[in-house]
């Protein structure tokens, strides 16, 4: 009888967990092979998981990506891969190694294709600059780490200097100290 109960409620819990697991919103955070910067991944995704979001991991190669800082990331998916339409929000995150994605253009159809999908779009540090050139940051209030700024201005984005900035479902942010903020925004967005 007793092991009948223990089943019965393994079932139960296992049912339980599924579905949940179902209706937790999806997060695909992008990173460069190489160079991604720690904290603009590591800060943002603890927020994600802290709030029950389900984060995918992907970049340009499946080997383990370092950070600038020493962190690795074994990612779970090739970005040539990514179907937008399953993911709630898409995330590109910065760092020097992010330049790999400013005329990407699978990256650049990703960002492109999350943006006409009304997913939540976010980009911190120099990635801001990989919206801009998919053409979704024109007209569009955005802030970029200041080695970008002249870039994201002459794709026709306001430039507003802010640590971070959300127009409409889109959020973008200046650097590793707005990673806080940043996720925080994000998952205001997802609620």
């Amino acid at each position: 009888m007793m092991k009948k109960v223990f089943i019965c409620l393994f079932l139960l819990l296992t049912l339980i967990s599924a579905t949940y697991a179902s209706e937790s919103k999806k997060v695909l955070m992008i990173i460069a092979s190489q160079n991604f910067r720690d904290e603009e991944f590591l800060t943002p995704k603890q927020i994600f998981e802290k709030a029950g979001f389900n984060v995918i991991v992907a970049s340009s190669s499946l080997n383990t990506a370092k950070g600038t800082l020493g962190a690795t990331v074994k990612p779970d998916i090739l970005i040539k891969y990514v179907n937008v339409k399953t993911f709630d929000a898409v995330v590109f995150v910065g760092g020097p190694g992010a330049e790999e994605y400013f005329h990407n253009p699978v990256a650049l159809k990703i960002a492109q294709e999350a943006y006409k999908e009304g997913k939540v779009v976010g980009a911190i540090c120099i990635a801001p600059r990989i919206l801009a050139e998919a053409g979704i940051l024109k007209e569009k209030k955005a802030t970029v780490f200041h080695s970008q700024i002249e870039a994201l201005k002459a794709k026709g984005a306001i430039h507003t200097g802010k640590d971070v900035e959300v127009d409409g479902k889109i959020v973008t942010a200046s650097g590793p100290k707005a990673a806080d903020k940043f996720g925080n925004a994000i998952v205001k967005l997802l609620k």
